[in-house]
């Protein structure tokens, strides 16, 4: 019975190719063939064992573990080799497995990351393995649903956790899963989002309502990383400083505001990306460039009437002197979340933290899933039309070198590819 089936799909395939068929009608097999019959059935502590065993081993990446179905092509961007840049190139379908959704995408956003791996820097070069399908910001459309898979159908609208996580360690089984210290990044660790069908494990997507666009839907990722530094601490009627100007920078003095912040002031050497905020809802946006940003900060307070300093601080640049011009500027007792990455270590005054009695927290990724619901119902509350700003550039797949250089320059928001 299993050959026969297979043998069955390998002779539908070879006739979708020998007709050039439409990538949905390849992808339609799988609705008519249980994936049961395409791989084996193996005990539940095989399945624990292998996936914790594999995720392990990474970034050490094996093609195995990501089949393809055989004279398929889809559309996608792939770093083929280890050097700067990245390629429109073609890749076969994956093959759906038991506990997988196949996504259709419909639009993908350049991140920082992507920009990182495009440039292939020192960090690239240590994590990402070549050739692999790039990019883990995006909106589709389920296309096929694997065995076991629940709560989802063919044609539902959806957006994913770009971080795939173990289950069994101390932090999963905490409910702390985006700690999980065996995560894989789609796009970075397994092939990913910049092509027209990817598949994703049914845990990690997340379906949409009709009130978020495909585009707001595209930047629900990075969105969902200002998310969780804002949801950190209580903002309603405190002042926020932010620095860092850059996309999720920009998201969260949007969310500040949204949530009711008394003061949003946000610091950054872009003007382009000051203007952007100010447009988002920041009260004020200062430009530190040249200037003792310390002074321009003091400036600011008072103009605003502030008196003891700011309560929360949301650090987004990973620049040093940005960290301490806001430990300079912090009340007693305030909060500080850390999301920015330093290229490299810096000093800072333990004094400021001690006697001021901070409370800091570092931030990464999203919780799972408690980011993402009340990202979603934020978006619907009318975050969505205050964020509208961060989306500057809609482009096509084919003019992704264009997108890559746009972002580079530092003259945008987000960047968004049509599939």
């Amino acid at each position: 019975m299993l050959m026969t089936a297979v043998s069955a799909l390998r002779a539908g395939r070879q006739a979708a190719v020998a007709l050039q068929a439409p990538v949905c009608s390849v992808a339609a097999a799988y609705r008519r063939l249980s994936t049961s019959d395409l791989i084996p059935q193996v005990r539940e502590d095989e399945v624990h064992a292998g996936c914790l065993e594999n995720v392990i081993q990474r970034p050490t990446y094996n093609a195995a573990d990501y089949p393809t179905i055989p004279g398929t092509s889809i559309r996608c961007l792939k770093k083929e080799t280890p050097a700067p840049g990245i390629s429109l190139s073609t890749t076969e379908i994956p093959e759906l497995q038991a506990g997988e959704l196949l996504i259709r995408v419909k639009r993908a956003a350049i991140c920082g990351t992507d920009v990182h791996i495009y440039n292939w820097d020192e960090w690239s070069q240590r994590t990402v393995p070549t050739p692999m399908v790039t990019g883990h910001e995006y909106s589709g459309v389920v296309e096929a649903v694997g065995d076991g898979v629940k709560g989802f159908q063919v044609g539902d609208r959806v957006t994913g956790e770009g971080h795939i996580v173990c289950g069994h360690c101390r932090n999963c089984r905490g409910g702390r899963q985006h700690l999980c210290h065996n995560t894989v990044g789609v796009g970075v660790n397994r092939p990913g989002a910049f092509a027209e069908l990817f598949t994703l494990p049914a845990t990690n997507a997340f379906k949409l309502p009709e009130e978020i666009s495909d585009d707001m839907a595209s930047i629900m990722d990075p969105l969902g990383n200002a998310v969780h530094c804002c949801l950190s601490f209580d903002l309603v009627g405190e002042d926020v400083l932010i620095t860092g100007a850059g996309p999720i920078g920009i998201m969260a003095a949007a969310i500040c505001r949204h949530l009711g912040a008394r003061f949003v002031v946000i610091t950054d050497v872009n003007e382009y990306r000051l203007g952007l905020a100010r447009a988002c809802g920041a009260d004020l946006a200062i430009n530190v460039g040249g200037a003792n940003a310390d002074d321009l900060l003091k400036s600011a307070m008072t103009d605003l009437g502030m008196l003891e300093g700011f309560d929360v601080g949301l650090e987004m640049s990973g620049h040093g002197s940005a960290l301490r011009n806001m430990l300079n500027n912090m009340a007693h007792g305030g909060k500080l979340a850390i999301l920015g990455i330093p290229a490299e270590p810096f000093p800072i005054d333990m004094d400021k933290l001690v006697f001021k009695g901070l409370t800091v927290k570092g931030i990464y990724g999203r919780e799972m899933y408690e980011t993402w619901y009340k990202m979603r119902n934020m978006l619907i509350g009318g975050l969505s039309k205050r964020l509208a700003p961060i989306i500057t550039h809609n482009l096509k797949l084919e003019q992704y070198k264009e997108g890559f250089e746009i972002m580079r320059s530092g003259q945008s928001g987000k960047v968004i590819l049509e599939f």
